[in-house]
């Protein structure tokens, strides 16, 4: 920590100085951070200031409360979760192969960051309004329904696209829950290979439009 000399030249600790270029995101990284250490969503937004080394006064500039930053852990949440099942998807050519490895990407998404998981889809379900959670939500479930319809040979406004999509849905968010917590673990050793079982054996490829 740097220091300076007073009038009697005894060295005197400053306050450490702020080299972030976005103190938001460096906020954001750090909760996210935290939310998986911890195990649960009872953040200190005291706490990440003093860890990205700024003022408290200067983090609530940015988060009005702890809700306000979880509200953003969930949005960045959804957007790297979108990411995650769209660049799975590109790595496969035929459109049923895409399917299944978006839905291996959203199962490891969930075992890989559970706090954040649970947080996304839990203390955020739908009834809170916030404009960019919403939109961030919205866009990951249109990823999905956007490949369920290519998937189908269905246009994405079809109605059956939709009701396939929440079927899709159903299933690799109940697959995730049964992962996260541990209840596939009793019947095999290799959880991911049990996994990719049960997608490739799910009746939900869309193979033939309904």
């Amino acid at each position: 920590m740097p220091t300076k000399k007073t009038a009697s030249n005894k060295p005197v600790a400053e306050a450490p100085s702020y080299h972030h270029g976005n103190l938001r995101a460096a906020l954001v990284e750090a909760g996210l951070a935290a939310l998986e250490s911890s195990g649960n969503s009872e953040l200190s937004l005291r706490e990440l200031a003093r860890q990205v080394g700024v003022s408290s006064n200067a983090a609530y500039r940015h988060f009005a409360d702890k809700e306000a930053l979880l509200v953003a852990l969930a949005a960045e949440g959804f957007r790297r979760f979108a990411a995650s099942l769209g660049q799975a998807a590109m790595q496969e050519a035929w459109p049923g192969e895409a399917f299944r490895a978006a839905g291996l990407a959203y199962v490891r998404f969930a075992r890989a960051n559970p706090g954040l998981f649970r947080l996304m889809f839990g203390r955020f379900a739908s009834g809170h309004r916030d404009a960019d959670l919403d939109q961030a939500s919205l866009q990951a479930f249109a990823g999905l329904q956007n490949l369920v319809a290519s998937t189908s040979g269905l246009q994405p406004d079809d109605p059956r696209a939709l009701q396939r999509a929440m079927l899709a849905w159903s299933v690799v968010h109940g697959l995730s829950h049964l992962a996260m917590d541990g209840q596939l673990d009793s019947f095999t050793d290799d959880v991911e290979a049990m996994i990719e079982a049960v997608l490739s054996q799910a009746p939900i490829d869309g193979a033939q439009p309904c």
